[in-house]
């Protein structure tokens, strides 16, 4: 029986990069050794360093004028870094919330600054998008932040907001390589490996020429991003295992046909989930429909009475980690790019066979 894993993160890994991971773990490049007992200095490392972020570059079309870092501390680090190198103390920055991870970068950035939060989602449960203009914007902010895409809400941005010439900040962790992004609207996109990217350890940031060398004196170096930029994000050692990890996933998806090519195959696994969701007498998805999530789709029983049984059904049939975020209850699904199409459909067709029985 398939085992698919709907894990909201850490997540899924393609096949064959796990694959590729198990025949080369003990034995990297005839070395003899472990990708993971090489120095970040060897010619070796170096030359995976570089060719991951041409690969990383490629496959997001990253205009020249932008540095690229690979860093630590996930997210949640850059919820501090990213004040601490484009804003100074006294200063505002605008935030639009819209879910729990948005609350959590303005909780965190109160410690810098100033937040401004010019368009929240509380009002709905955070079930649909908070409407954003371009007049909301303080023009005199240090930058705008958002997050185009809330792991546990469900909801996601088709668009980008127009922020006018304040720098746009956006919390990609759970989208970024989903489908192709226009990088030249952003100041700084960062997002933690662990959905679509590699194994959790590893954060990626790409910032804009433009705002390096704004860092405040006491700026950690490990956060500094002019100083990981000139150091070709070797400032220290560097989560070495997941960065060869997303260097795999990055072959992985040009060797996939690209952006454009994972786009539309997530599309699609979205809308069968969506359509069997929205068909159905049992199950209801909270999220208004304009603003759903293609990543992560949660999703509630008219019974809840049965979502455990539910939940056990689906460990026994092979659907993993199905179970809600403990904030919002439920089941939710995560279909992130390693998750395969059959994944889906083996999902919809145990949703429909406990829905003929319940």
């Amino acid at each position: 029986m398939p085992v698919y894993n709907f894990s909201a993160g850490p997540a899924a890994l393609p096949g064959a990069v796990l694959a590729r991971i198990g025949e080369e773990l003990g034995d990297w490049q005839g070395r003899g050794v472990s990708v993971m007992e090489v120095s970040h200095r060897s010619r070796e490392f170096v030359q995976l360093a570089d060719r991951s972020e041409k690969r990383l570059r490629r496959l997001l079309k990253v205009p020249d004028k932008y540095a690229v870092l690979f860093m630590q501390g996930g997210a949640t680090g850059q919820f501090a870094a990213v004040p601490l190198n484009i804003s100074q103390p006294g200063e505002i920055a605008d935030f639009i919330v819209s879910g729990y991870w948005g609350e959590k970068a303005v909780a965190q950035s109160r410690c810098y600054l100033d937040p401004n939060v010019i368009a929240d989602g509380r009002e709905h449960d955070y079930r649909r998008l908070p409407e954003c203009t371009p007049e909301s914007v303080d023009g005199d902010a240090a930058y705008v932040h958002y997050t185009p895409n809330e792991t546990i809400g469900g909801v996601e941005y088709r668009d980008v907001p127009e922020v006018g010439g304040v720098p746009l900040v956006a919390d990609y962790s759970s989208s970024l390589l989903s489908e192709p992004v226009d990088v030249s609207r952003f100041g700084v996109i960062y997002a933690g490996a662990q959905k679509n990217i590699g194994p959790a350890g590893l954060t990626v940031v790409i910032v804009s020429d433009e705002l390096l060398g704004r860092a405040r004196a006491e700026t950690p170096s490990v956060m500094n991003y002019t100083m990981l930029a000139s150091a070709k994000s070797m400032a220290n050692t560097p989560p070495t295992f997941a960065w060869y990890a997303a260097d795999l996933v990055f072959e992985w998806l040009e060797a996939e046909g690209g952006l454009d090519v994972i786009g539309a195959q997530n599309a699609r696994k979205a809308a069968l989930l969506y359509n069997t969701i929205d068909r159905s007498d049992l199950y209801h998805n909270p999220v208004w429909p304009a603003h759903r999530s293609r990543m992560n789709v949660p999703f509630l029983l008219t019974s809840p009475k049965l979502e455990n049984e539910f939940l056990v059904g689906a460990e026994s049939a092979g659907l993993r980690y199905l179970k809600g975020h403990r904030s919002v209850g439920g089941m939710r699904a995560s279909l992130y790019n390693a998750v395969p199409l059959a994944a889906v459909e083996a999902l919809v067709e145990y949703m429909r066979e406990f829905e003929r029985r319940a």
